[in-house]
């Protein structure tokens, strides 16, 4: 798994916006004056009203610099004024919506290089709900919500690759998807399964670790403990059957180190 100098802060959806924002405050915790924030409203269709929303939000949070910026097209993300824009940024911002909408705009493009260079060199990436699901390598895309986990149910797609090594899915618990990422990383058993729930996320730092923030918790799923599973066999609408494999649930207060795949627990938390 890759290190980088930058922070991914990747929330499971609809995060507190109005109450204690404890999410949402990283952004002007981690900026100094000066320091530019980018909302990128690529993954909605409804660019100005989520851009000002969100505006509005970091506005009050006492965030000074801001801009909006809507990539709509991949002719967009090729323009090299639009990705200076990127360029100028301390911290980006991804909204929610469709994260295919994300990768099939912002894939292979200028716009893209930018992103990660702007995460390998410091800056700060941050995602709610679609915007969530990108940053991984594989995303899920489509799959089964409040159902038992089925076999070859599931549709992933390649995402940004900011976050390697995992499958990232949001409103984790509130839309009852333990069963499909269940599925997911009984596919890739090397592969780590991050589901956030909504007002969550997770906090990426350089060294690879994460810790947890939020009202709610994360649920990590490891493969690599997997003694067997009926996911490679015929009859692809069974239920799925699984062994050995290792969860965890996690509220604030506690972390994960990736390299060594254990929990932590958070010093300045009682």
């Amino acid at each position: 798994m890759k290190k980088n100098k930058g922070y991914l802060i990747i929330i499971g959806g609809a995060e507190d916006k109005k109450g204690e924002r404890v999410i949402l405050k990283q952004v002007p915790e981690m900026l100094s004056k000066g320091d530019i924030l980018t909302i990128l409203t690529t993954a909605t269709e409804q660019p100005e009203e989520t851009g000002n929303n969100y505006y509005e939000v970091f506005r009050r949070l006492g965030v000074e610099d801001i801009q909006i910026l809507d990539i709509n097209t991949r002719d967009d993300a090729d323009d090299p004024d639009i990705c200076e824009y990127i360029k100028k940024s301390k911290c980006l911002f991804m909204t929610g919506g469709d994260q295919l909408r994300i990768t099939s705009i912002l894939g292979g493009t200028r716009a893209y290089s930018e992103i990660k260079e702007l995460y390998q060199s410091g800056g700060i990436i941050m995602g709610t709900s679609a915007g969530a699901s990108v940053m991984s390598s594989t995303m899920v895309v489509q799959g089964n919500d409040n159902e038992p986990a089925r076999k070859c149910t599931l549709k992933m797609a390649p995402g940004l690759g900011l976050f390697e090594g995992v499958i990232i899915d949001q409103h984790f618990d509130q839309r009852g998807r333990f069963g499909r990422l269940l599925c997911g990383v009984a596919e890739n058993p090397d592969v780590l399964g991050i589901g956030i729930d909504e007002d969550t996320a997770v906090k990426l730092y350089p060294d690879l670790h994460f810790e947890i923030i939020g009202s709610n918790s994360v649920t990590i799923i490891d493969g690599k403990t997997i003694q067997s599973s009926n996911v490679s066999e015929l009859n692809p609408n069974e239920i799925l059957a699984i062994m050995g494999v290792t969860v965890h649930a996690l509220p604030q207060g506690y972390g994960f180190y990736l390299e060594s795949r254990k929990v932590m627990r958070l010093k300045n938390e009682k």
